[in-house]
């Protein structure tokens, strides 16, 4: 636990420190069980890197890593991506890993990826039985970082016609997992041109959208 706050400690102060000559940190993409698609959005997190380390100057190397659920790795990891379309399953010890890896000051965001959510929510409660998601409001920080969102999480592909949501696990006053809905963002990080019908300005909405998380992540 230890390890994961230390991580996100430090990287508070690098946010505000320039200067650096080699990358310092890695995002990972989180690998599940189950047989769900959790290597969808190929190219999203590199992506998002560059624009963070362009935008926010941030000092990520350039690929992201894959890192299991269960794997005592997770913890040089201060942001875990999940994403993906079905089934997910946290064995017993791959759920009290995420709940230590979380509770130490590690961040998960999981991107419905469209039919992630009815096999992720019962999956997540084996991490933090005491835990429901909450729908943050839209005047939360993670909206109002460097860009603002004043009508919370942007809409990036449409699914069942239903508006974008943002919900949150809060442990001990701090969110831990940001849990986006019916939004596909990490569709949005993707190289431009992946998906018919994107355009340049929603794919700048959900790369901002992406930068306020790490800014947050590693300023809150």
């Amino acid at each position: 636990m230890r390890i994961a706050k230390c991580i996100v400690v430090a990287f508070a102060a690098i946010m505000v420190i320039t200067g650096f000559s080699s990358p310092a940190y890695k995002i990972a993409r989180l690998k599940y069980n189950g047989g769900g698609d959790w290597y969808g959005d190929r190219t999203a997190l590199p992506n998002l890197i560059k624009f963070c380390n362009e935008n926010l100057k941030t000092n990520f190397e350039a690929d992201d890593d894959v890192v299991e659920a269960g794997s005592t790795s997770l913890f040089n990891y201060p942001f875990t991506f999940m994403t993906g379309h079905g089934n997910v399953i946290f064995t017993d010890q791959e759920a009290r890993n995420l709940r230590r890896y979380l509770a130490g000051g590690g961040f998960l965001h999981i991107d419905d990826n469209y039919g992630l959510d009815k096999f992720v929510r019962p999956q997540m409660k084996k991490v933090f039985p005491e835990l429901d998601f909450v729908e943050l409001p839209v005047n939360h920080p993670i909206y109002h970082q460097k860009f603002s969102f004043p009508n919370g999480l942007p809409k990036i592909h449409e699914h069942d016609g239903k508006r974008a949501q943002g919900f949150g696990l809060i442990y001990k006053g701090r969110l831990v997992c940001f849990y986006t809905y019916e939004c596909d963002l990490g569709n949005g990080w993707e190289d431009y041109g992946t998906y018919a019908g994107d355009t340049q300005e929603t794919r700048l909405k959900a790369l901002k959208m992406g930068a306020n998380l790490i800014q947050y992540v590693f300023t809150q």
